[in-house]
């Protein structure tokens, strides 16, 4: 493990350790460029296809077979070294908005296809996002590793500031078509900002084949009993998230007669909270205090998700915008010091010889729900937006008892 120059947990500590700058750097526009593609392609489906339904099966699909998959990317990642595979995800990444929006503009993109190509595009996704979350460890001291996950934490609430309003600032300016195909460009920028960077060695436990060696970190993450509470718990969680991607476009469009750009603005301020939630959060020493961390803040979502029927129902578009800054808000505020816990407890309890099976399994588990959550939510938001609503609070207030029931360990 390298270790930086200076001993004190500090942020600026980080800057010390050699090339991370240049790995955050690459994460972080890549991250932006997810975070328009998660609007992006919800809002490209609702011009050209007109249906809540399609926008939820392409999420779904754009995530799903990445998961199923997740467990040879991680022992692809452990054999072959991280670095390279995470360029290679962007430039896929890159291909495939290009695809979308040329197949689109010539008018030869039908739902089959367009879902197709999702699907196609989410098989490298695990190797950008395990890797670059197996590599934090490696690459910084134990005493950094609050301040490198709040980095990572934030990196999402960074890219949800700005990769919604741009997404559909995009697609107001000029269409969805050529909006999607410009999400390619921070692609692109984010696979040479990674070129170069030297991994640290590393000693990972592998038998040589690639199925046995996935097939181990399937069984390890299974029976650890911190990974698998966590992946029942969180999973539960993004059930609700994956429904949000879907309900608030819809509300924002359908119910207060708002614009593409607005949906962005929406989904920014809850990025602004979860960058002050977790810059707090990143401070705190997390040893022992974990769960707490992690537990504490599922307590609140349901009712703070709830603020989105009165959103949806809301007889005056003021209210109705106030109930849904209020709701992103709030869930960013909570968010933060849960991905803290989340990261910590599993770089804590995970063997570092299969960081990268282990936490590809881990993570995949973890966001199971998002996609079927988006999925289910175009198909009732189709039919019924208040069903939707009321499926994602009752997937939040399940959530402390899915912890206590998973058996989530305390510390």
């Amino acid at each position: 493990m390298t270790e930086a120059r200076s001993t004190a947990p500090s942020y600026r500590a980080l800057l010390e350790v050699p090339t991370l700058g240049r790995v955050i750097l690459s994460m972080q526009l890549a991250r932006v460029a997810q975070s328009m593609v998660s609007v992006a392609i919800v809002l490209f489906a609702l011009a050209e296809y007109q249906s809540a339904a399609v926008a939820g099966i392409v999420t779904f699909a754009s995530l799903f077979p990445g998961i199923v998959l997740s467990p040879l990317a991680g022992a692809l990642l452990d054999r072959h070294g991280r670095v390279r595979l995470i360029g290679l995800d962007y430039l896929v990444a890159m291909t495939t908005m290009l695809l979308v929006g040329g197949l689109a503009i010539a008018g030869l993109l039908s739902e089959t296809l367009l879902v197709i190509i999702a699907a196609i595009s989410s098989v490298t996704g695990p190797l950008s996002q395990t890797g670059l979350r197996s590599l934090f460890p490696l690459m910084t001291p134990r005493h950094l590793w609050e301040r490198v996950n709040a980095l990572d934490s934030s990196g999402y609430v960074v890219a949800t500031i700005i990769g919604p309003p741009t997404a559909a600032l995009l697609v107001a300016l000029v269409g969805p078509r050529l909006a999607v195909m410009a999400i390619g460009i921070p692609y692109l920028i984010a696979a040479i900002a990674i070129v170069g960077v030297r991994e640290p060695p590393s000693a990972p436990s592998s038998s040589g084949r690639l199925l046995p060696d996935a097939w181990a970190g399937l069984r390890y993450v299974w029976g650890n009993r911190s990974l698998r509470g966590l992946g029942f718990s969180i999973s539960t969680l993004n059930i609700s998230g994956g429904m949000g991607t879907i309900v608030v476009p819809v509300i924002v469009l359908e119910h207060l007669g708002g614009s593409e750009a607005v949906v962005g603005l929406v989904f920014a301020l809850s990025g602004i909270a979860g960058i002050i939630s977790v810059a707090l959060a990143g401070r705190i020493d997390s040893r022992r205090r974990e769960w707490r961390l992690l537990v504490l803040p599922m307590i609140p979502m349901a009712p703070v998700t709830l603020l989105l029927l009165v959103a949806a129902g809301a007889t005056e578009a003021a209210l109705g915008y106030l109930a849904l800054a209020a709701c992103l808000v709030g869930l960013g505020l909570l968010n933060g010091p849960m991905d803290i816990g989340l990261f910590t407890m599993r770089q804590r309890r995970t063997d570092p010889a299969l960081l990268g099976r282990a936490f590809a399994v881990s993570m995949a588990f973890n966001f199971l729900g998002y996609p079927i959550g988006a999925a289910i939510g175009g198909l009732l938001a189709a039919t019924s937006l208040d069903a939707a609503i009321w499926l994602a609070v009752g997937a939040c207030a399940a959530l402390p008892g899915v912890v206590f029931a998973s058996d989530v360990p305390a510390p």
